[in-house]
């Protein structure tokens, strides 16, 4: 019996044997490897045909920062302010309209949206451009009285083309971000004695900024590239002065590759602003915030010599 009993005893006093380390091996994906090829024997191709093309790419740096070119970018960030400024402004307004319960105000605010975005932006640039031909004089006595042609100029031309239709996109936005934020916080601030007003100043705004913000900067982006249509209407901007440019030097294909690197650049400017001002609204509704880029190309660069098995 003693016999039994030590061979019984003995196997549990030995000490557990160590987990052995298991070897992962990642998964090839060989779609992956292939999609990469085909991609850069298209890049590669397209490289090629513009290199045999009758192109002057010297034309680009040496007009890359002309005045005339510098001109036109600052015109283009000011008109791009400017009717972003009449587009959210309008787009608060009709978006408060047409949540309103009264049926007018919400049928007008209707009606503006649908038209406005119903219609291209160019023929809406054509229609402020030539009322000219409708309206021979504008009268606002006692406040003023001109020409219609005098005072419709191309910059008018360009604020009220871009910026009334850039209101009716941002009215939908703004509808859906007041529409996102619940109604008992609406009913708390009523319940606190609160204005209707000062209600959306303090509290609903605040939280619709979350969903607000991330479609508002594509529209930005979008409103720059959209103000290169304000050429149609004889206002000088990055577009007009690479176009006369490239009319006189002989360069036109040139001018307009410089006109798309000055979008490009201005474009991924006004992306990383958006991204950070979309990190900066998301505090509090996530746990952890998305790495910023400068973060990502850390922890790349110190991943890098790591192995990329271990302990599973």
């Amino acid at each position: 019996m003693t016999a039994d009993i030590d061979k019984t005893a003995g196997p549990l006093d030995s000490p557990p044997a160590p987990p052995q380390p298991v070897k992962a091996i990642p998964v090839r994906h060989y779609g992956r490897y292939v999609t990469a090829l085909v991609a850069l024997a298209v890049l590669a191709a397209i490289v090629y045909a513009f290199s045999q093309g009758k192109i002057n790419w010297q034309a680009v740096p040496d007009y890359f920062f002309d005045h005339r070119i510098m001109t036109g970018v600052g015109k283009t960030l000011m008109l791009t302010v400017l009717s972003m400024l009449i587009g959210v402004a309008g787009g608060i307004v009709l978006a408060v309209m047409r949540l309103s319960k009264n049926p007018v105000t919400s049928g007008i605010a209707w009606f503006y949206i649908w038209f406005f975005r119903g219609t291209p932006v160019l023929v809406q640039l054509f229609l402020w451009f030539n009322l000219g031909l409708v309206f021979e004089y504008i009268d606002l006595m006692p406040i003023y009285k001109d020409y219609w042609s005098n005072f419709m100029t191309p910059l008018l031309t360009a604020l009220l083309g871009l910026g009334l239709n850039e209101a009716a996109y941002m009215a939908e936005i703004c509808r859906a971000g007041l529409l996102a934020v619940d109604e008992g916080q609406t009913e708390a601030a009523h319940a606190l004695g609160m204005s209707h007003g000062k209600t959306l100043r303090r509290i609903i705004i605040p939280q619709a900024m979350r969903v607000i913000v991330p479609p508002t900067g594509n529209e930005v982006i979008n409103m720059l590239k959209t103000t290169s249509l304000v050429a149609a209407v004889q206002y000088p901007e990055l577009f007009r002065y690479a176009q006369d440019i490239g009319q006189v030097s002989g360069a036109p294909v040139e001018m307009y590759f410089l006109a798309a690197a000055w979008y490009l650049i201005l474009t991924s400017v006004l992306s990383v602003g958006q991204y950070y001002l979309e990190r900066y609204y998301a505090r509090g509704s996530s746990r952890r915030l998305p790495p910023t880029p400068w973060q990502k190309v850390k922890a790349n660069l110190f991943s890098v010599g790591r192995p990329k098995g271990g302990m599973a």
